[in-house]
């Protein structure tokens, strides 16, 4: 496999790592959204989230809680965005999951937005009746 993230994972592609454990390693992203923009990355590979054992995606948010606290007290961040893309339609550009934890700063022009639709009653009843039965 030849997957960067793994490489970066396990040590074998040099990264600015602030925090590693025998299933972790957290690491500041090299295209960075804002000031101390991190990537939480599991050392084995999933290529998503569907892909992870519950335990895995456990240990991997509450281990991004613990990024986003470290970096908005050490910076001073004035919020943080917790995101996690599944599939290229979502974002995601390396096919190892991982998670960005990204500080925000007032006044940044990180772009993390979108406009607001609707929830008809249709549309309600629709999404709630084919996404239950996988539950």
């Amino acid at each position: 496999m030849d997957c960067v993230f793994c490489k970066i994972a396990e040590g074998e592609i040099p990264s600015a790592t602030i925090y590693e454990d025998k299933d972790f390693r957290v690491v500041l992203d090299i295209g960075p959204a804002s000031f101390g923009h991190a990537l939480v990355l599991p050392k084995r590979h999933y290529a998503n989230i569907y892909e992870l054992p519950e335990e895995i995606v456990s240990s991997a948010f509450v281990l991004a809680k613990k990024t986003a606290v470290a970096i908005k007290e050490g910076l001073h961040a004035d919020g943080m965005n917790i995101l996690q893309n599944n599939g290229e339609q979502a974002g995601q550009s390396v096919f190892h999951f991982h998670i960005h934890v990204i500080p925000r700063y007032q006044g940044d022009q990180v772009g993390l937005v979108w406009t607001p639709g609707n929830l008809d009653e249709n549309d309600k009843k629709e999404i709630i009746q084919k996404v239950r039965q996988f539950m």
